[in-house]
């Protein structure tokens, strides 16, 4: 053998030795982050990722059919796509923490279905309602974790230390 390919064969069982540990210790790392394996908190994230997916398919689809005042017959399933999933992700939050119904994420949540329900009183006002909600829900998707995690009864922000998101 080469000196060469002595001094790569070398090389490369240092590199292995050094990679095992690290993938094991990540791995670890999220098993006690998540108290899950990593493939659970894999299935785990993208279960939640999809279903947040069909939920914003069925919001887009239907709103479309609504506020263009579309025949109900051509968007009802996606209506009933949105709100099922809604709910789906709503039992979902609240089984993962209970602080979700305190905490701005989940009462602005319950301020958008409110909004919703509107519709029915002030359909007049569908197109400022919905930009309303639509607005609303960046806000809680992407606003800053001090805001969506801000506690209105505590008056401060408050974390939850094992949440999977999605």
């Amino acid at each position: 053998m080469t000196q060469s390919k002595e001094n790569d064969q070398k090389y490369a069982s240092k590199n292995k030795m050094m990679e095992e540990p690290a993938r094991s210790s990540r791995k670890r790392g999220k098993q006690e982050e998540f108290g899950m394996s990593e493939t659970r908190f894999w299935i785990r994230r993208l279960s939640k990722t999809g279903l947040r997916a069909l939920h914003i398919t069925g919001i887009a689809m239907a709103s479309a059919g609504i506020l263009y005042q579309v025949e109900s017959y051509q968007w009802q399933i996606w209506w009933v796509l949105a709100m099922a999933t809604g709910v789906l992700m709503m039992i979902s939050e609240i089984l993962s923490s209970k602080l979700w119904l305190i905490q701005l994420k989940g009462v602005l949540t319950f301020v958008k279905l409110g909004l919703l329900a509107s519709f029915v009183i002030i359909p007049e006002n569908k197109p400022a309602l919905f930009a309303t909600i639509l607005i609303l829900s960046v806000f809680i998707a992407h606003g800053p974790a001090g805001l969506r995690h801000y506690s209105i009864w505590h008056r401060r922000r408050i974390d939850e230390k094992k949440h999977v998101k999605g």
